[in-house]
C-alpha cells in the first residue's frame, strides 16, 4: 500500500478516537449528574499534556520505537476508555466521580502523549524514503480532522452522545489503532549524544526567552489566551442540548445532531490552515495573533446571543469563526516561535508554548469556565435526561469580555521585532 495512503490512515484514526468523546462528553456528564465536574474532566488533559508527551518522547528516543510506543499508548488508552464505558453502564445514573474520573484520567494521560508520537512516525517514514516532510504531510494530516469529524458524526447519528457508548466507540478506535501500528514503518532510537534530558524535553531550557522582553510578553500573552482553548470543546454541546427544556426548541436540527453542528467547527479549522501563510506574510504576526483574539469574541458572544431557531445562524458562523480563533493562535504562534528563536532551543520554544498554552491557559480555563457555568446555570431533569439550564448568555458574554479585555492589552504591549517575524 502507498506510504502516505498508509500515514493517512494513520492519522485518521488517530484523532477519530479523540473525536468520538472531545465535543460530546460534556452532554454525557451532564446527563448523568456531574454537570458541575465537566471542566475537571477537560482540564486533566491539559494537566497531563504538561509532562506526559515529553516523557513518552523521552521513552521513543532512547528505549522502544515510536511505532511501537505509539500502539502501547493507545492500547493502555483504550482498555481505560473501554474500562470507564463499562463502569458508566453498569453505574447508569449512580456514576461516582471518583471511579470514572480516574479510568478517564489514565485513559487521557496515554492518549494525549500519541499526538505527538503519531507525527514523529510520519515525519520518520516520510524521511526515510526521501520525501519533503514540509511538502507531503499536510495533505496527510488533514485526514486526521477527517477522522475527528466522522467519528463525532457516528457518535451524533447513533445517539450515542448523551451515554457512555462514545467511550465505546473511542476505546474499540484505540485498538484498532493499536492493532495497525504493527503495520507501520519502523522508527530508530536515537543513540549517542543526541538523547534530549527530561529539561529539554519538557522545554525548560527555553525559559531562557524570558529574559527577551518580547518573547516574555508572546508567553504570557499566549497563556492567556490559550484559557479560551477547551471552553467550547467542553460545554458547547452540553449549552446547544440544553435547549431541548424549551418545547420551543427541542425538536431543532441543533438540538437533536448538536455534534454535527459543532462538527463545523473542525471543517473550517481544517479550511483556515490555508490562510495562514498569506496572513503572516502580509499582515505579521501581531495583527495575526489579534486577529485570533477578537475571533475568540466572536466565537463566544455569537454563542450567547444565538440559538437553534431562528437564531441557528450565529451558532453556525460561531462554528465557522472557530477556524480563524484556533489556527491563527496555534499555527501562527508556532511559526512565530520557530522563527524568533536559536536553532538550538527552537524544539525547547516548542515545547514551552504548548506547554503555556495546552498545558497551562487551558486547564486553568476549563476549571475557570466550569466556575462561571456552575454559578449561573443549574441541572434540571426533563424526562429521563438531565440539562444544564440557566443563564447561558451571560456565561458566553464573560468569555467573550475576557477574550476582549486580553485582545486589547496585546495591542498595547506586544511589540515584536520585526526581523524575526518573516514567513517565506
Amino acid at each position: 500500500m502507498n506510504l502516505k495512503v498508509r500515514l493517512a490512515f494513520m492519522n485518521f484514526l488517530e484523532f477519530a478516537v479523540w473525536g468520538a468523546y472531545l465535543t460530546s462528553m460534556g452532554r454525557y456528564l451532564g446527563n448523568i449528574g456531574m454537570g458541575a465536574d465537566i471542566g475537571w474532566f477537560y482540564s486533566m488533559q491539559g494537566v497531563v499534556s504538561i509532562f506526559m508527551p515529553a516523557l513518552m518522547g523521552i521513552v521513543a528516543d532512547r528505549w522502544i520505537p515510536a511505532q511501537k510506543l505509539l500502539g502501547y499508548c493507545h492500547l493502555v488508552a483504550g482498555v481505560f476508555m473501554l474500562l470507564a464505558a463499562f463502569y458508566g453502564y453498569s453505574a447508569g445514573a449512580d456514576c461516582q466521580f471518583p471511579i470514572l474520573f480516574t479510568l478517564y484520567s489514565v485513559s487521557v494521560a496515554f492518549y494525549m502523549p500519541t499526538l505527538a508520537l503519531s507525527n514523529s512516525v510520519a515525519y520518520n517514514a516520510l524521511t526515510q524514503v526521501g520525501m519533503d516532510t514540509v511538502k507531503d504531510f499536510p495533505p496527510i494530516r488533514v485526514f486526521g480532522t477527517i477522522g475527528f469529524i466522522c467519528s463525532m458524526w457516528v457518535v451524533d447519528l447513533m445517539g450515542f452522545q448523551p451515554n457512555q457508548n462514545q467511550f465505546v466507540v473511542s476505546g474499540v478506535l484505540g485498538l484498532l489503532l493499536f492493532l495497525y501500528t504493527f503495520t507501520l514503518p519502523a522508527c530508530p532510537i536515537v543513540s549517542g549524544g543526541a538523547k534530549k534530558s527530561v529539561v529539554e524535553a519538557l522545554g525548560l531550557k527555553a525559559f531562557a526567552l524570558f529574559k527577551r522582553k518580547d518573547m516574555a510578553i508572546f508567553f504570557v500573552f499566549s497563556m492567556l489566551l490559550g484559557v479560551s482553548l477547551q471552553i467550547t470543546n467542553g460545554f458547547a454541546n452540553p449549552y446547544i442540548s440544553s435547549f431541548a427544556a424549551n418545547p420551543d426548541y427541542a425538536e431543532t436540527f441543533g438540538v437533536q445532531h448538536a455534534n454535527i453542528l459543532i462538527s463545523l467547527s473542525q471543517v473550517s479549522e481544517t479550511c483556515c490552515i490555508l490562510l495562514i501563510p498569506f496572513f503572516m506574510k502580509r499582515y505579521g504576526i501581531k495583527n495575526v495573533m489579534l486577529i485570533a483574539m477578537f475571533a475568540w469574541v466572536l466565537r463566544f458572544g455569537l454563542f450567547g446571543f444565538g440559538n437553534p431557531g431562528g437564531g441557528v445562524w450565529m451558532f453556525v458562523l460561531s462554528m465557522v469563526v472557530y477556524g480563524v480563533a484556533f489556527d491563527f493562535f496555534n499555527i501562527s504562534g508556532s511559526l512565530y516561535v520557530d522563527k524568533s528563536t536559536n536553532p538550538s532551543i527552537r524544539s525547547s520554544a516548542q515545547g514551552l508554548f504548548m506547554l503555556m498554552t495546552n498545558g497551562i491557559g487551558a486547564t486553568v480555563g476549563t476549571l475557570g469556565a466550569q466556575a462561571v457555568i456552575n454559578f449561573y446555570t443549574r441541572s434540571v431533569q426533563v424526562g429521563d435526561d438531565f440539562y444544564t439550564i440557566g443563564d447561558w448568555k451571560t456565561c458566553w458574554l464573560i468569555f467573550a469580555g475576557y477574550a476582549l479585555l486580553i485582545g486589547v492589552v496585546f495591542a498595547m504591549v506586544f511589540r515584536p521585532k520585526k526581523e524575526h517575524v518573516q514567513v517565506d
